[in-house]
């Protein structure tokens, strides 16, 4: 089963998710919370695997409350995927910054819903691929020079060209293409980036790739 805590200050808007992912067979509501503290309080009480995290709660906001989560080497095993109002706004970055696994737009259709909780619930992350460009374009704009990429020092030469094009924002799919690979592969190879690396996921990368300077501004369109 996956455990999911739902996190939003609107009552109708938790109500609407619960009923959505509860009809579910593989999915289980394990606790709601109306702001970020009470957020951060369930998560170490119950450890749910995903938590759908609203970005504007009174007490504490959502990005507070992931930003603790992901510190606490209790909840390792746990995952914030951002709610938000818009298709990408200012606290997204942020967001991802502090460890969230992803976003969903709150108007999201409910397979979309349900599917990403259980793309999230397996490890990876809930990124399509032009949001993940558009996060690099935010990169651009913020860092203006990165550190040196002598931690990028443990991957092979063939990992390294991985990690440039999962942080130019393609799929493994897209990745087998471009490197004449079979998608399997291409995961491998990402499985394998992740550990020696240390990151929790595809959106981790992303942050890491570019602040190391892996991937540099006007790199792609």
């Amino acid at each position: 089963m996956i455990r999911v805590m739902l996190a939003d200050d609107q009552t109708l808007v938790r109500a609407g998710f619960r009923s959505i992912l509860e009809g579910e067979d593989d999915i289980e509501i394990v606790a709601e919370a109306g702001d970020g503290e009470q957020a951060v309080a369930r998560a170490g009480e119950l450890r749910p695997d995903v938590v759908l995290m609203d970005v504007r709660m009174p007490v504490l906001d959502g990005l507070e409350a992931t930003r603790r989560i992901m510190a606490d080497p209790r909840l390792t095993g746990v995952r914030v995927v951002i709610l938000t109002t818009f298709d990408l706004d200012d606290y997204v970055y942020g967001a991802i910054k502090a460890g969230a696994s992803g976003f969903l737009v709150k108007d999201t259709e409910p397979a979309e819903l349900i599917h990403g909780v259980r793309v999230v619930a397996r490890g990876d992350a809930l990124l399509a691929p032009a949001v993940t460009r558009r996060l690099i374009a935010e990169f651009a704009s913020r860092i203006t020079a990165p550190p040196p990429a002598a931690e990028l020092s443990v991957l092979t030469g063939r990992e390294r060209e991985v990690l440039e094009l999962v942080a130019a924002g393609l799929s493994n799919e897209e990745i087998a293409g471009r490197l004449v690979l079979s998608p399997a592969t291409a995961k491998t190879h990402v499985s394998r980036i992740l550990a020696k690396l240390g990151a929790r996921d595809r959106a981790q990368l992303v942050v890491l790739a570019y602040e190391t300077g892996v991937i540099r501004p006007g790199w792609f369109g």
